[in-house]
């Protein structure tokens, strides 16, 4: 399928949004619930799969593609932005939490792109959305993250999303690196992608990081994230109230005192 050439511009800084403009007849594929705003004429038709027309015609060609994006943790629905109209018209897509949106143009990069398995945002239509499976079963077992992530293929635009801050490293051949497996956005299909064991189980369970590093060697280009959605959750998570009600963080005196004081204000402070 021939892919839609499309024009775009990222805008904002630590929460991003990309708009995408589309000439009459082109159009866009989103993933479910990241569509931010768009202009009138643009019409919206959610499809099973990635709406790429990719894996075969028919309906097996659609329970595979949506198998494929269930596999990876995504919806099983994507939905499909087309310019109706008869002049250039805008849509707009936001990034689910701060960081940054990267375009990449799958042309550049040889057709094809490895990505984590939340990454993708959008694409020009065409991009098909697959999944990639490591060689190695230990990575499987072990990786966590690392171990199932999606693979763009096409000769078209498509925009993943990563956390806090990205670093574009490129790994002469031979060259190593080692990596915590949720700060590995993307990387070229070949670049060498193994889990190795960290060594220590005192630095695992004291050290605040995992028993596993992802070990990438190049040549190719990895795309590195300094916040993962998963290290922003599990502080959310640590930091929120986990019996329901404030901590109070914000009082000297803490919500007992608080709460005590009160209770004897408006109780008129009746020792009785």
């Amino acid at each position: 399928m021939a892919m839609d050439v499309v024009d775009y511009e990222i805008r904002g800084a630590e929460m991003q949004f990309v708009e995408v403009e589309l000439d009459p007849g082109e159009a866009a594929v989103g993933e479910a619930g990241s569509m931010m705003f768009m202009d009138a004429g643009i019409g919206m038709d959610t499809v099973f799969g990635d709406g790429s027309g990719g894996g075969g015609g028919g309906l097996f060609g659609k329970l595979l593609g949506a198998g494929k994006r269930l596999v990876t943790g995504e919806s099983l629905f994507t939905t499909v932005y087309t310019n109706q109209s008869q002049g250039k018209l805008r849509v707009a897509f936001a990034a689910p939490y701060p960081g940054k949106i990267l375009p990449m143009d799958l042309t550049a990069l040889g057709g094809t792109l490895i990505c984590q398995k939340d990454a993708f945002l959008c694409a020009a239509r065409g991009v098909s959305l697959g999944i990639y499976f490591q060689q190695k079963l230990s990575v499987g077992f072990f990786g966590g993250e690392g171990f199932i992530m999606q693979k763009l293929e096409g000769n078209g635009l498509a925009f993943v999303h990563a956390g806090g801050t990205v670093v574009k490293r490129e790994l002469r051949a031979g060259q190593t690196l080692l990596v915590d497996t949720g700060c590995l956005v993307a990387m070229t299909p070949n670049v060498n992608f193994e889990i190795q064991y960290v060594g220590k189980v005192k630095t695992a369970l004291f050290g605040g990081e995992g028993l596993f590093f992802a070990k990438v060697t190049g040549p190719g280009t990895v795309w590195l994230q300094s916040l993962p959605f998963s290290r922003l959750a599990s502080r959310v998570f640590a930091a929120a109230p986990q019996r329901g009600g404030s901590r109070e963080e914000g009082s000297v005196l803490g919500g007992l005192a608080v709460g005590g004081l009160l209770g004897s204000v408006l109780g008129g402070g009746d020792d009785d």
